[in-house]
């Protein structure tokens, strides 16, 4: 595990969520400057914010961590129909890029 890519990791997943590094912050109970620490790969967060962020962004510790590389969508809430969308949706995008499946 290296910090630039925990820094890389989190940095992504709040651009994603159009969360600014002061609305992280908020959530988190932390200073802007902490995030902004963790973004830059000066400092990690604790165990705890670890778990926080994965909870916030719906992606495991292990992929914040590097130790995993696949990421999750949380299809809670969404119907058979539109689950069954984005899985040939997925489907789709590996094959036009030439993955076996």
């Amino acid at each position: 595990m290296t910090n630039i890519m925990v820094a890389d990791r989190i940095k992504n997943l709040r651009e994603q969520a159009n969360f600014t590094q002061a609305a992280l912050a908020r959530k988190l109970g932390v200073t802007r400057s902490s995030v902004n620490a963790w973004e830059m790969g000066v400092s990690l967060p604790s165990t705890h914010y670890l778990k926080e962020l994965a909870s916030i962004f719906n992606v495991s510790a292990d992929y914040l961590l590097g130790l995993d590389s696949s990421s999750t969508i949380s299809v809670t809430g969404l119907s058979d129909v539109d689950v069954e969308m984005i899985y040939r949706l997925v489907l789709y995008i590996r094959l036009k890029n030439g993955e076996n499946i």
